[in-house]
């Protein structure tokens, strides 16, 4: 017999909504398509995320950085061409930048080490002086644009990983801690009030966060926030177009949010905002896992309980629009995206989806629920099935839940959304129609249809100002379930058994 989840009259204040803070993007030039636009107005219609973050600001894509020669001196022209566009699109779907300062310009760059498909400058600038000057102009511009009290709102975030080597040469830290303090001072020459901080890193190089503490400090160097990544599978096993990694249990990412915290206990910056500016399953973009329904309920328990432990917890990346790997070759390739390309749903953007409908008061969470109430007297449950990270085992095929849930009315109306293997699962369907790697418009169609989640209604009564839910899941089940309450307005002469005009006895 299962024993039913006690929910509480009374919350235990507000659901946090760190994960709605940032979202992660493919570079930034990508956001001048007309698919990745769609795909981010989609993303903001049904969830609505604050900030977005991505590569590529200062690299040649963006075209900022345009050096030339005059009357025998190097002189730099800085150009904001591409920069207005994508920042006037991301504030017109009402999204603002979370700045990330990188990565090097070619004719600004040190050396020939370049990073992804797109070939990223990751080389210390050759001059210092003069990627001062070109974060200070692009910094001024913004603020000459878009105003200081907007600009104030954007953290600004000194490069990338910078303790890979792939991401910064030899990973060398002395070097990034000289490229942060140039950077940091020539934001704060613009203003300071402005949010600048770092230092990126990557998961399994937490050592360098108290290190970073201790430079700021000796050097005077101001940091407003500190930001890491966090991922939890194990290294790359390749196929053509692919990887398998193994995963650790997803636990493992809320101690990673948690980490930076508990390392900078008694430093210069224990007080400060954490933002874990990317965070997924894979690390990789091509890692078939993405896609799955077993994906979402991996990460239910990190979006219910991640704003415990971190300001921010940025999921990477809104959408299949990516490219460091190069140009994907099927529709349903593994990416990082909510969407794949052509706007086409997948499960853990329906986990999104449901987070973005829960009230704003919790009324209680466990390791596979969370109740929330919100100021009209409707009350939602987010419920999830339990996975199996190792995969020695499929999970359990059933998952029962009990809630008992305080309602202020005699019966309720009961709204569920499903997304499972066989629903709100597109990638089921494109298997089952032989995984066609550029789907035909009819295909499209059903695809779309397909990435919707099944929805139900019922009615329940309410005995003694309770409500009791009783909700069999399905492996790798999500559910939303808003209960409102019912306020009955038909007729007192109304009665269904009239229906066909036959009178009754």
């Amino acid at each position: 017999m299962t024993v039913p989840v006690l929910v509480p009259e009374e919350g235990s204040g507000r659901l946090s909504d760190a994960w709605r803070h940032c979202v992660g993007t493919g570079r930034l030039e990508l956001a001048l398509r007309r698919d990745y636009q769609d795909s981010l107005a989609l993303l903001q219609r049904d969830i609505g995320f604050r900030h977005i973050r991505g590569h590529g600001l200062l690299s040649d894509g963006m075209g900022v950085h345009r050096p030339y020669e005059w009357e025998g001196e190097h002189r730099v022209r800085h150009s904001f061409t591409y920069v207005d566009q994508v920042v006037d699109a991301y504030l017109g779907l009402g999204i603002r930048p979370f700045v990330e300062l990188g990565f090097m310009p070619q004719e600004l760059a040190s050396g020939e080490r370049t990073v992804f498909w797109w070939h990223g400058h990751v080389t210390p600038p050759r001059s210092h002086k003069e990627w001062a000057g070109l974060v200070r102009a692009t910094v001024a511009h913004l603020v000459d644009r878009y105003g200081l009290d907007e600009v104030r709102t954007w953290p600004i975030e000194v490069w990338n990983e910078p303790n890979l080597p792939d991401f910064w040469e030899g990973a060398d830290e002395a070097a990034y801690h000289r490229l942060y303090e140039v950077t940091a001072h020539a934001v704060k020459d613009v203003d300071a009030e402005l949010q600048v901080g770092g230092p990126a890193i990557s998961p399994g190089a937490d050592e360098w966060l108290e290190r970073f503490a201790e430079f700021a400090e000796h050097r005077d160097v101001p940091v407003d926030f500190v930001s890491k990544h966090a991922y939890t599978s194990g290294p790359a096993q390749h196929v053509p177009f692919g990887v398998h990694q193994t995963l650790a249990p997803a636990t493992r990412l809320l101690e990673q949010f948690a980490s930076p915290r508990e390392l900078l206990k008694g430093t210069g910056l224990a007080e400060l905002p954490v933002h874990i500016t990317e965070f997924n399953s894979s690390y990789r973009p091509d890692n078939p896992v993405h896609d799955t329904a077993f994906h979402a309920a991996y990460l239910a328990p990190v979006l219910a309980a991640g704003g415990d432990h971190a300001d921010s917890f940025s999921y990477w990346t809104f959408s299949d629009m990516f490219e460091e790997v190069g140009v994907p070759t099927a529709l349903f390739h593994g990416g990082f995206g909510l969407l794949t390309h052509r706007q086409v749903k997948k499960p853990t953007y329906h986990l999104y989806a449901f987070m973005a409908r829960m009230g704003e008061e919790l009324l209680t969470r466990g390791d596979d629920h969370l109740v929330t109430r919100h100021t009209d007297g409707r009350v939602t449950v987010l419920a999830w099935a339990p996975v199996d990270a190792s995969g020695e085992t499929a999970g359990p095929e059933r998952h029962v839940l009990r809630l008992s849930v305080p309602m202020r009315s005699a019966e309720v109306f009961v709204r569920r959304s499903t997304v499972d293997e066989e629903h709100g699962n597109a990638r089921t369907a494109w298997q089952r129609m032989g995984s066609p790697r550029s789907p035909r418009p009819h295909q499209l169609d059903v695809l779309h249809e397909a990435a919707e989640p099944a929805r139900g209604h019922r009615r329940l009564p309410v005995e003694d100002g309770r409500l009791t839910l009783d909700l069999t899941l399905t492996r790798h089940e999500i559910t939303l379930v808003e209960l409102s309450p019912v306020e009955e307005e038909a007729p007192q002469w109304w009665d269904e058994r009239r229906l066909l005009g036959k009178g009754l006895r």
